[in-house]
Order: C-alpha cells, then structure tokens, then sequence
C-alpha cells in the first residue's frame, strides 16, 4: 500500500538525485537562477503533497478497517444470555480422542466484566473463578 510519494521528496521536497557517472543532457541545460526557481516551486508544493499523502494515507487504512469489519461478526451479549464456554486443552478428557466434544456444559451470564469479557455461572447457579472472553463463549439457542 503506497501513499504515492517518496519519503525524501516529502521531508526535503525534491527527489533524490544520485550522480552517475557523467552529468546529462538535462544538467547542463539547467542554468542557476533557473535551478533557484523551481527550487523554491517545490518547497512550496511540497506542502500540498505532504497532504494529500496524509490524505491517502488516511484512506487506506479506513479502506482496510472496512474490509476487515465486514467480515468482523458482531455478538452483542447482554447478562442472562445462555452460553456455552470453549473447552481448555487442560480440561479436555484425553480419553475422547480428537473427536470428542469442543464445548463445556452450558452457562449463563451473570455480569460483563470489561469489554468483551463476562461473569459465568452454571444452570445450578455456581459461579465460575474467572472471567471468560467473548472468543471462548458461544451463544446457546434454546
């Protein structure tokens, strides 16, 4: 993802030029107070590209926040949601085998404890230690 500028060209406002070898054909045509000139039109452009370069810049990355909300699934979970909770490798039976179950028993919201992360209790009412991320949970449907 380019912003269509040279780094050099927006901190100096010229392009780099490297020497090599002989001088060209455009060098020598340049005459000094012709060089002063569009010198100093650069330096005064050199604004404008600095932002429209923001300006770019700034739509790339909102172009990518799109692409990657669309694909973003919204799960807005409200305390007495039923949940069933992601099984931890330490809690998985090793008797089971890979195609043993992947969800623990169900759940129920009691509180959201930060952003995305909530209070668990069991159908008996017995609350969980810890507080578990939206990523380990999953919505049951009755």
């Amino acid at each position: 993802m380019s912003i269509g500028e040279m780094p050099y060209s927006l901190v100096y406002g010229t392009d780099a030029v490297i020497p090599v070898g002989e001088p060209s054909l455009r060098y020598f045509r340049e005459s000094e107070p012709q060089n002063g000139d569009s010198r100093r039109q650069e330096l005064d452009e050199v604004g404008k590209r600095r932002d429209m370069a923001y300006v770019r810049m700034v739509a790339q990355k909102q172009q990518a926040e799109r692409y990657y909300n669309k694909s973003a699934k919204i799960r807005p979970l409200k305390v007495e949601d039923y949940m069933v909770k992601a099984k931890t490798q330490a809690s998985k039976d090793t008797r089971e085998g890979k195609l043993g179950t992947n969800w623990d028993d169900l759940y129920k919201i009691t509180a959201a404890a930060s952003k995305g992360s909530f209070t668990l209790e069991t159908v008996e009412g017995k609350r969980l230690p810890n507080n578990w991320n939206i990523t380990h949970l999953k919505y049951f449907n009755f």
